[in-house]
This record gives C-alpha cells, sequence and structure tokens, in this order.
C-alpha cells in the first residue's frame, strides 16, 4: 500500500470518541505556562514572566498574579512542584466553560 492510499484511508475514519460542541475554555493550562518557564524559579521571577497569564481553574479563570500572591512558597525548586503548589491553590477538578 502507498503511502497515498494509507493517508485517505487515515481520512475516511471517524473519530474514536464523538467529540460534541465546541465550547471555549477562557484562561490557560497551568502545565502551559509553566512549560515555558525554567526551574528552580522564584515566585517572584515567575510573576514577572507569566503572572498576566490567565489561568484555568474550576472556578473560571484567574490571573496567575493574583494566585502567587496566596502562596507561601519562595522557591518553586521544579516545574511539578510550582504545578502542584498552584493546583493547591486553585483546586483540581472539571475546569468552568463560558
Amino acid at each position: 500500500m502507498s503511502d497515498t492510499d494509507e493517508a485517505e484511508e487515515a481520512e475516511d475514519v471517524e473519530p474514536a470518541v464523538e467529540l460534541g460542541d465546541r465550547v471555549d475554555v477562557a484562561g490557560e493550562p497551568i502545565a502551559r505556562v509553566a512549560s515555558r518557564l525554567t526551574w528552580p524559579a522564584t515566585r517572584s521571577d515567575v510573576a514577572n514572566q507569566e503572572g498576566d497569564a490567565a489561568i484555568r481553574t474550576p472556578d473560571g479563570p484567574r490571573d496567575l498574579d493574583d494566585v502567587l500572591a496566596d502562596a507561601e512558597v519562595p522557591l518553586f525548586e521544579s516545574r511539578s512542584e510550582f504545578v502542584a503548589t498552584v493546583e493547591d491553590l486553585v483546586g483540581r477538578g472539571p475546569v468552568a466553560t463560558e
């Protein structure tokens, strides 16, 4: 089978899961924001670089600056520590949609 035939077959296959109606979700996933930073990072460095980012939370979007103001961690040693701290502050769970 040629590459062209395989590409045509792939286009004909329906998705395994129905995606439903497209609903906008305000804000960015915290993991995406964390991926743009380098570690370790101080809380002030994170605020300077990404503080204006709106992150997704179960209660709707929140500015990262506001979330970091509640954090007591002065230095995030790793990406996972940062994500865990933010999730502890904003909660985990389904994200509100518009």
